[in-house]
């Protein structure tokens, strides 16, 4: 997939690449056996009686990766514990989604990677940037963490000539392997190199799969490895990785970048329908409110990709996190 200026596949906006496409599932829901009678209810009772009755139908975008499942499980279970009805309904990103939301049919979209590239549907009134999820979209350079607690300088860039003898292999032609996302992938890996006269040989992955299984190795085997990739992302969850710093970025496009320095952080964005926003229901208030950390939906993310059912891993954060939860009730 792509990285490249106000896309999710893109640099300013970063990219998830997951491919894991899940159909709709069902949270926690409303037990089905309690009784309808109040009588003999509290008043905290009561009232979370009438919450629930309140509590509409709405629909969310579902994207192809799995971060972006993650965080529209967890608010499927909270709305469902809230009586609302949430539907999931398997869409593409960007432009179909967003005429989707103007004709009424879709509701929320949990993340959106596009800096601003719904701003045309924004301008015509029914469609509502929401603001930040809590997550961040952030390409790096990483290493395995046992490197960088044997060699603590090693996450300093200026710092990595250094070590490059560690990174060497039969293909890197006596400097150290400098692995680069797949063909295809914005990167500015050779930029990075020649700035910092770094003694590194860009070699391509050619898959993400291929980025997965050398990070899977030098985490279990202690092998060293230095490689793209970004976050949030499921391996997260996995393999414990450190990121390598560069100074703070100063381009917001890959042409502009002139190697010296990092790449952008993308704050993720919530969108929502005014259908929503204006209804006052209980789930407008829980959308408005949710945020989570990377760490969090990584957390879940792997455990879908581990074989979980998405809305049992849900339910595993949400019962975890109930403090954080109950915060976005309002």
């Amino acid at each position: 997939m792509k990285i490249k200026l106000n896309s999710r596949n893109a640099i300013a906006s970063l990219f998830i690449a997951l491919g894991l496409v899940l159909s709709a599932c069902s949270g926690a829901g409303v037990d089905e056996g309690a009784s309808t009678d109040t009588s003999g209810s509290t008043t905290e009772e009561t009232a979370t009686e009438a919450v629930a009755a309140e509590c509409g139908e709405w629909n969310i975008a579902m994207h192809a990766w799995v971060g972006y499942t993650a965080g529209a499980q967890v608010l499927t279970n909270v709305g469902e514990e809230l009586g609302c009805t949430i539907n999931q309904v398997k869409l593409d990103e960007a432009g179909v989604t967003y005429d989707a939301i103007e004709a009424g049919s879709i509701d929320v979209i949990v993340e959106d990677w596009g800096g601003g590239r719904w701003q045309e549907w924004a301008d015509r009134g029914q469609l509502v940037e929401v603001g930040e999820n809590g997550n961040v979209g952030l390409i790096g350079m990483f290493v395995p963490a046992w490197m960088a607690e044997e060699y603590p300088d090693i996450t300093d860039a200026a710092n990595l000539n250094k070590y490059a003898e560690l990174f060497e292999t039969s293909e890197s032609g006596g400097k150290g392997a400098w692995y680069e996302g797949p063909p295809g992938y914005t990167t500015i890996g050779e930029k990075m190199i020649a700035a910092g006269d770094l003694n590194f040989q860009v070699i391509s992955t050619g898959s993400e799969a291929a980025l997965v299984e050398l990070f899977t190795q030098a985490v279990e085997n202690k092998t060293a490895a230095l490689g793209y990739f970004y976050e949030p992302h499921n391996l997260f969850g996995a393999l414990d990785l450190v990121r390598i710093n560069w100074p703070e970025n100063d381009w917001s496009a890959p042409e502009e970048a002139d190697g010296s320095t990092d790449y952008p952080k993308s704050p993720l964005i919530k969108i929502a329908s005014k259908n929503l926003i204006d209804s006052g229901d209980p789930f407008a208030t829980v959308f408005q409110n949710w945020t989570w950390t990377n760490a969090d939906q990584n957390q879940i993310a792997a455990d879908i990709e581990a074989g979980t059912d998405p809305a049992v891993a849900a339910q595993k954060w949400i019962d975890a996190n109930r403090a954080t939860v109950d915060g976005w009730l309002g």
